[in-house]
């Protein structure tokens, strides 16, 4: 392609001429030309022809280049990429230094190769494709918003919407081309597609938009995003009045051309107008400024000065305007930097490559790299807002007008910025703040919708092609309860039910015919199934299909209408009539503590007990009996002992609390257990069984046995497949030793049928896999949203639980009261009352013990020297005074007292002879 245009070069330059004027580098030139490459007779072009003059002249009425004026070229390309082809060569005549332009995508893809070979910079207000990078195109450089944004910001609003699918209308050229490519792109990040394509031919047939139209109509997405020119995309919309695709229900989302005509031409027909309403589209967004409110209220006299009178304003104009600022201010700074304007002959040109062709009048612009490079530097404000590049060439902070056809005119409904995506409040605003780009800050105002509703199209409808939906239910071979196949035509059960329910509750209609999927002899395989949905032979699926994180990658399924994971469920005995039931409230550690405690206690209150309390005082055969006693009597609050002191009745306080608790703990249990039927099995859950070598059933055609395998790595020689519920009680009955199951894993909803029948049986253990049963759709598929929805409104209204008690009503033998195992009491359940017992017994102690050796030091003091030696008291005589009634010491100590008080007053010196005497108390 490069060869052929440079092919084209030499041969259309044949005549051009070149004064081949080098200029001085001291001095600036009197006049430097430019080119522009407009079409002239195009709603953008008309506008964009009276802002670059205004803006030439403005330029040359400023100081900004001194002395030195802009002459500006103007070229009519006629919408014609050949044509703009050889306008630009008209104007790289050796003296150009810059084109503005071209207008178009498709004229900037071809012109932008000749600008490249030549060294022009080319500055584009509207040539918006994405495609035009800087890698290919190094000369190129846009000065409008490149339409990669505008994509980004539609592919938002479908998202906001809550759309997925959409209809993308476009002009099958570079531009429309390229930019449906980058919708497709946005899209897809947000998990939504362009689910066809209509091209629209540029050369604009009626009979080719309404061909388009009419398969666009066919689909199921009411999404359409129209991207066409500006001077023909109402043509569109009046092809899609006629088929009735612009009235309820239909969305219409166009691109920045519509906005443009609107603001340019105020002339529209009625019709035209009517046509478009409801259609939400884009339109650059400018900030407000008194540049632009100058420049906008001078707008009338420019188009009369113009002789354009009724041209209105629109945002390529204001870019247009700050392109030739944005050139001045580029070409100024390329003086002040020593750049001159100066031309050399391209040296690929050979006689070699020329023949007889004359051209070597095409010449370099030798400054064109210095100039390209300033202008991408420039750093400046113009009417339409910052004029500065980023680094991928792109003007900084680009935005959107979200704008909705209402009436005669456009209501504006929000914005869309590159920082913070939709909102309500103009970018300018946002950009002080950190970016927020979060589902909960994305915001729009109401919209007037095509039909003139406020309601939220669907977004979709069924294909017009008369086709039912084929929806196919697993003939089940068991529980037919949940799945009943009678015939070709005849289903029943509760997942059947609960289908029905949901759709009638969709605010349209659903046409649909159910097939039977298997044979009724073995259970089908559901991957099976939903692979033939991924593959279109079915259209739906419903049934009790279990979601997985496998299934789930090939198809969409619904909410849940049943939580069910997985089970296992094994034989049980019943406990109920053990001659030794009264000892299973307790656990054996439970026992042990509690009757150490009962002994502890007893000893503790004794030695509290034993000074002061004639019950706790005798032999020692009798205070052994009454420790034992006293006791276990607390357990009955029988106790005949009395405790006379602080710290015994403290201590008996605290016990008899805690047997209180005991006791009332240990009546319930005890009564649960006589009342009700407990249940016990060897095998205590899905830990027990991966650890043993047992056998373990599961449904044929289940998700169970790959998850099996895969999470818990049980070997697949110990899963054994069963057909029916009779094989489950078959299987079970028999055991491993007589080649049957140690137990059936199954789904929940499926084991409380197979239960409530069956009473030798009970589930043992925890749910240990957490899923649900839905309905399945293929991948991204709207009805899978809506049927979710009406699935969450019938559970809201409780007609899910009717449905469910009509079909799934357990009887006794699957109910709650039917467990593995007693309930049994542990020791953790009561150690912080034991703990709160131990406290108090230890504090009561150490307080006695504080207690009886301040008594004792006191009463070896009243002992008569003569009696007490020199030496200490022993530990024998401490034991001895522990030992003895407390009454019997306190009279001795007062008798010894007396006596020597006596002494002292005779002024005798004997001492009586004090002894403990000879008690026959212990």
């Amino acid at each position: 392609m490069h060869k052929v245009l440079f092919v084209a070069v030499m041969v259309f330059s044949n005549g051009l001429s070149s004064n081949g004027i080098g200029l001085n580098d001291t001095a600036r030139p009197k006049v430097v030309k430019i080119g522009a490459l407009l079409n002239f007779n195009t709603t953008v072009g008309k506008v964009a022809k009276v802002a670059i003059e205004a803006a030439v002249e403005d330029v040359n009425n400023s100081t900004i280049l001194g002395e030195t004026k802009l002459q500006v070229t103007m070229q009519d390309t006629e919408n014609s990429s050949f044509l703009g082809m050889l306008d630009a060569l008209s104007l790289m005549d050796g003296e150009t230094v810059a084109i503005i332009g071209p207008q178009t995508s498709a004229t900037a893809h071809v012109v932008s190769q000749i600008a490249d070979e030549i060294h022009i910079p080319m500055l584009s207000f509207g040539a918006t494709d994405p495609t035009l990078s800087s890698l290919q195109y190094p000369f190129f450089v846009r000065t409008t918003q490149n339409d990669l944004f505008q994509m980004a910001a539609i592919a938002e609003i479908i998202d906001y919407y809550g759309w997925r699918d959409v209809t993308a209308i476009y002009v099958d050229d570079d531009h429309g081309r390229n930019g449906i490519a980058a919708l497709g792109d946005k899209l897809a990040e947000r998990r939504c597609r362009i689910s066809h394509k209509a091209p629209i031919s540029p050369s604009l047939s009626r009979e080719n938009i309404r061909n388009e139209l009419k398969t666009a109509n066919s689909e199921e997405s009411r999404i359409f995003v129209l991207l066409a020119h500006a001077d023909w995309g109402l043509e569109v919309f009046s092809v899609a009045q006629d088929n009735g695709m612009t009235g309820s229900g239909y969305v219409w989302l166009v691109t920045d051309w519509l906005a443009s005509t609107f603001d340019t031409n105020s002339s529209i027909s009625p019709e035209a107008i009517g046509g478009v309403q409801g259609a939400i589209t884009l339109r650059m967004h400018t900030p407000d400024s008194q540049q632009k409110t100058k420049f906008v209220s001078g707008w009338s006299k420019l188009t009369r000065d113009k002789m354009v009178n009724g041209t209105g304003l629109n945002t390529y104009g204001l870019y247009a305007y700050d392109t030739v600022w944005l050139l001045a201010y580029g070409i100024d700074a390329f003086f002040k930097q020593g750049g001159n304007i100066s031309f050399s002959q391209d040296p690929k040109v050979t006689e070699q490559h020329r023949g007889k062709l004359k051209v070597d009048e095409v010449r370099i612009f030798n400054g064109g790299d210095l100039l390209l490079h300033i202008i991408l530097q420039v750093n400046t404000t113009g009417v339409a807002g910052p004029i500065k590049f980023d680094s991928d060439r792109n003007l900084i902070h680009p935005a959107y007008e979200v704008m909705n056809v209402n009436g005669k005119g456009f209501k504006r409904i929000g914005y869309w910025s590159n920082y913070s995506g939709l909102s309500v409040v103009p970018p300018e605003t946002l950009y002080t703040k950190p970016p927020n780009r979060s589902s909960l800050s994305q915001e729009l105002e109401s919209v007037i919708w095509p039909g003139q509703t406020k309601q939220k199209p669907r977004g979709w409808v069924f294909p017009e092609n008369g086709r039912q939906l084929r929806i196919a239910v697993p003939n089940h071979v068991i529980y037919h309860e949940l799945v009943s196949v009678k015939g070709a035509d005849s289903f029943s059960g509760y997942c059947i039910d609960v289908f029905t329910a949901a759709l009638s509750s969709l605010p349209y209609a659903v046409p649909y015919k159910l097939h039977a999927f298997g044979n009724g002899i073995n259970k089908p395989k559901i991957s099976e199934l939903l692979q033939l949905i991924e593959a279109g032979v079915y259209d739906a699926a419903v049934g009790d299909l279990a979601i997985t994180n496998n299934r789930t990658r090939i198809v969409d399924f619904t909410q849940p209408y049943v939580e069910s994971g997985l089970v296992v469920v094994a034989p049980v005995q019943k406990l109920n009539s053990n001659s030794l039931a009264f000892l299973r409230p307790f656990t054996p550690m439970m026992w042990l503590v509690t009757g150490i405690f009962f002994l502890v206690v007893g000893v503790v209150v004794w030695i509290l007990e034993h000074r002061v309390n004639d019950d706790f005082r005798g032999p020692p055969k009798r205070q052994i009996a009454t420790i034992i006693w006293f006791s276990f009597s607390t357990l009955f609050f029988s106790h005949k002992q009395n405790t006379v002191s602080s710290l015994g009745r403290f201590v008996l306080l605290i016990w008899l609390f805690v047997v209180l608790i005991l006791n009332s703990s240990y009546t319930a249990s005890l009564t649960s257990i006589l009342t009700v039927e407990q249940l016990s099995s060897p095998i205590k859950g899905i830990e027990s069984l991966v650890t043993s070598n047992d056998r373990i059933g599961f449904q044929r055609g289940s998700f169970a046995e790959n998850y099996l395998a895969e999470e818990y790595n049980i070997a697949r020689s110990r899963l054994v497949a069963l057909n029916s519920d009779e094989d489950y009680a078959k299987a079970l009955k028999d055991g491993p030793q007589k080649g049957g199951v140690a137990a059936v894993i199954d789904e929940r909803a499926y084991i409380e049928l197979f239960l409530s029948t069956r009473c030798d049986f009970s589930i043992v253990g925890q749910e240990f896999s957490k899923s649900g049963w839905g309905f399945a759709f293929p991948r991204d598929s709207p009805l899978a949203v809506d049927m979710s929805a009406a699935i969450l409104k019938l559970s809201e209204g409780g007609e899910l639980q009717r449905i469910h008690d009509k079909w799934l009503q357990r009887s006794a033998c699957s109910s709650e009261g039917a467990k593995e195992s007693i309930n049994r009491l542990h020791l953790k359940s009561f150690w912080g009352l034991f703990l709160m017992c131990g406290v108090a017994c230890l504090l009561a102690l150490l307080l006695y013990l504080i207690k009886i050796l301040w008594k004792f030091s006191n009463y070896s003091e009243d002992t008569e020297p003569s009696s007490r030696g020199t030496s200490s008291p022993g530990l024998q005589t401490f034991f001895s005074f522990v030992s003895e009634k407390e009454a019997d010491i306190t009279s001795r100590s007062k008798k010894r007292r007396m006596e020597r008080t006596s002494k002292k007053v005779r002024g005798g010196d004997e001492s009586p002879n004090c002894s403990f005497g000879n008690s026959n108390e212990v």
